[in-house]
């Protein structure tokens, strides 16, 4: 090496016995290493000479050839091999599981490696991105929340984020969170690493734009009572359109509104009118149950008086019809007999007249018996006097 043998005088800046350095200055070691006075303070600046002569003999002792005539093209080889395998020992990788290993060479994406030890070329030649593909993530907007030490999420509103303005022109507070992911595809995982600056902060202006355009085409009734889960897929919807066209990279899972409320200053009067909305609904519904109950019971009454008429009319019908059959049969018999079949009706008749009735015969030539004819006669009836004496309880 060409400095390798430093012997007597200054070196290639330090100015020698007889005079001063290469740019000028006279001799002496107050000399600075271009030829100025002496160092102001009284510190001199670092002897290079001596530090460039302490490493190439750290260098000797330890290369071989390195005794008296400087490294050799051994030796510099060595040290160059040395430096190269180092350089590519460090693009060995390690990907993790739920994560895609993604590899760059010179700037253009090359590879997407699976969970494991991988290889890529190193530093400034490759280099390797690590998304977590199955990671859910969560964006809230309209709502700021933060941890605190002791694992207690406190929530603040954004009003900047949260007031929307609806369809029939009210203004509502709305905080939702959205549960997004990277498509774990190989465009997605692209997209989402080299299509969009911030993901995060991209998910979320679209979040809030897709809010507010659900928002705006409904009304705050539907909002705050039976809308909601419409809304929410809507907005999925209009969100995964959306970053579909920014090719994000992004699948939305679900977004789940928090908090649907009216403004702080006029809160109390819609609770009122949503305590009335659920006295009319709850009124409704009991006067449809109300309805569900008669209708059926005055259909099923309805029935059946009409499968009583039914039933009285077939049997008006079947009793005349067989008076009539029965009439006909008499009258067949009458004139084969007249004599013997009206004697025999008028005996059945007083059978059936008398039959039921209470009778008591006196005969009149035994008047002067002693029999005294009485009112009431039926009481002379053994049955009737039986019936008397359980009345008045067989005093």
């Amino acid at each position: 090496m060409p400095w390798s043998n430093q012997s007597g005088g200054g070196g290639p800046w330090k100015g020698g016995g007889n005079g001063g350095g290469p740019w000028g200055g006279g001799g002496g070691n107050n000399n600075g290493p271009w030829g100025g006075g002496p160092n102001r303070g009284g510190n001199t600046p670092p002897d290079l000479e001596e530090l460039l002569k302490r490493t190439q003999d750290r260098m000797k002792s330890v290369l071989p050839g390195g005794g008296g005539g400087g490294l050799g093209t051994i030796g510099v080889l060595i040290v160059v091999g040395i430096v190269v395998i180092g350089w590519l020992a460090t693009g060995f990788y390690v990907v993790d599981e739920g994560e895609v290993g993604v590899e760059l060479v010179l700037g253009e994406v090359t590879d997407q490696t699976p969970p494991g030890l991988n290889y890529n070329w190193p530093y400034p030649v490759g280099e390797v991105y690590k998304p977590k593909v199955e990671q859910q993530r969560e964006t809230t907007v309209g709502v700021d929340e933060t941890v605190s030490g002791s694992g207690v999420v406190r929530s603040r509103d954004v009003p900047e984020e949260s007031l929307m303005l609806t369809g029939d022109e009210n203004i509502v507070d709305v905080g939702f969170k959205v549960l997004w992911r990277i498509k774990n595809t190989r465009e997605g995982i692209s997209d989402y690493l080299f299509n969009i600056q911030d993901p995060e902060g991209t998910v979320k202006a679209v979040a809030e734009s897709a809010m507010r355009e659900a928002v705006g085409s409904s009304n705050i009734d539907a909002i705050l009572t039976e809308n909601r889960v419409a809304i929410q897929n809507d907005v999925v919807t209009l969100m995964q359109t959306t970053l579909d066209t920014y090719r994000a990279g992004v699948e939305v899972a679900e977004v789940q509104m928090q908090r649907v409320d009216p403004p702080s200053q006029v809160i109390d009067a819609f609770r009122d009118v949503q305590a009335a909305r659920a006295d009319q609904e709850r009124i409704r519904n009991e006067a449809e149950a109300y309805a569900n109950r008669v209708v059926p019971e005055a259909r099923g009454e309805a029935a059946r008086v009409l499968e009583a008429a039914n039933a009285y009319k077939e049997q008006t019908i079947a009793e005349a019809t067989g008076q009539s059959q029965r009439f006909t049969k008499i009258y067949e018999q009458y004139k084969n007999a007249p004599d013997v079949t009206r004697e025999r009706l008028y005996l059945e008749t007083l059978e059936k007249v008398l039959g039921s009735n209470n009778k008591i015969i006196i005969d009149s030539d035994t008047s002067g018996s002693g029999v005294l004819p009485f009112l009431p006669l039926n009481d002379l009836n053994p049955r009737g006097g039986a019936a008397a004496t359980a009345r008045t309880g067989g005093n």
